[in-house]
C-alpha cells in the first residue's frame, strides 16, 4: 500500500497524480476507503505540492525530524520501565535528542545546492507579493 501511495506524491505533475490516486482507489478503496476519501477532499491543499520544483518536493516528503525525534526517543523509553527521578528522565531526553542531532549533522541534505537557490527565489516572491498587498 505504502508504494502505491508513493506514486501519489511522487508524480512529475497534477494529472499524473489524480490518475496515481484513481489507480490507488482501485486497488486500495474498498478496503481503506477514508484515505481515498481524505486524499480527494483535501486534494486542493495537497495538489500545492506539485508546483514545486523535484529537488524541493522531495526534500518536503524526506524530511520529517519530528518522527525522527520522536522514534528516537520511544525507542530510547520503551525498554525503561520507569525512571528513579525526575532529573534522570531529563537527562534520557537530552541524550535521545543530542543523538538525533548528531544525526541530522551527519545526513546533510542531498542537492542542498540546488534546493537552496530554488527556496531563496521563491521566498523573494512570496516577500514580494506580500509587500505589494500592504
Amino acid at each position: 500500500m505504502a508504494n502505491d501511495l508513493r506514486s501519489i506524491y511522487t508524480a512529475p505533475t497534477e494529472e499524473d497524480g489524480q490518475l496515481a490516486l484513481r489507480e490507488f482507489n482501485d486497488i486500495w478503496g474498498k478496503k481503506y476507503p477514508h484515505i481515498t476519501q481524505s486524499w480527494q477532499s483535501n486534494w486542493g491543499e495537497l495538489a500545492t505540492f506539485y508546483k514545486y520544483p523535484d529537488a524541493i518536493k522531495k526534500l518536503i516528503y524526506t524530511t520529517n525530524p519530528i518522527e525522527s525525534l520522536n522514534s528516537s526517543i520511544k525507542r530510547r523509553t520503551k525498554s525503561k520501565g520507569s525512571f528513579p527521578t525526575v532529573d534522570s528522565a531529563f537527562k534520557m531526553l537530552y541524550l535521545a535528542t543530542q543523538e538525533v542531532q548528531n544525526k541530522w549533522k551527519v545526513n546533510s541534505l542531498r542537492n542542498w545546492s540546488e534546493i537552496y537557490p530554488q527556496l531563496s527565489h521563491r521566498e523573494c516572491k512570496h516577500k514580494a507579493y506580500f509587500f505589494k498587498i500592504l
